[in-house]
């Protein structure tokens, strides 16, 4: 695991530190083989080009999972404040690990579909 992230994550207050060191683990655990990096000053994973990134404020995590995945989940997502790519996920509230899970899981599979399309339809 990234030590940028360990970085990212340390300064944070532990309830935070928590929940965005439970964030890693549930973006890892659903998108294997991808890598963590620190991109645009925030924890990101990748795997096929950029794939999920999350970020800790002072009253939510901000996850930023494209805005594919915004528009496939927007019923499930219509109780969160959204953007075009992001969603706050308010740190008063219980966070929603499994449509975490099935976000991510959207965008692997919508990378390496890309992937593939890109590289004239071969399977790797």
């Amino acid at each position: 695991m990234s030590n940028s992230i360990d970085n990212y994550i340390a300064p944070f207050p532990e309830d935070t530190r928590e929940r965005l060191q439970k964030f890693r683990e549930t973006i890892a655990k659903a998108a294997p083989g991808a890598e963590e990096t620190i991109g645009y000053g925030i924890p990101t994973f990748v795997l096929a080009g950029n794939l999920v990134h999350f970020a800790g404020y002072k009253n939510h995590i901000g996850f930023y999972p494209a805005s594919s995945a915004i528009r496939e989940f927007a019923d499930e997502l219509a109780v969160y404040k959204t953007a075009k790519g992001s969603i706050q996920f308010p740190l008063d509230q219980k966070m929603p690990w499994a449509l975490i899970t099935r976000m991510v899981k959207f965008r692997v599979k919508e990378n390496l579909a890309k992937a593939r399309a890109k590289a004239g339809g071969r399977k790797k």
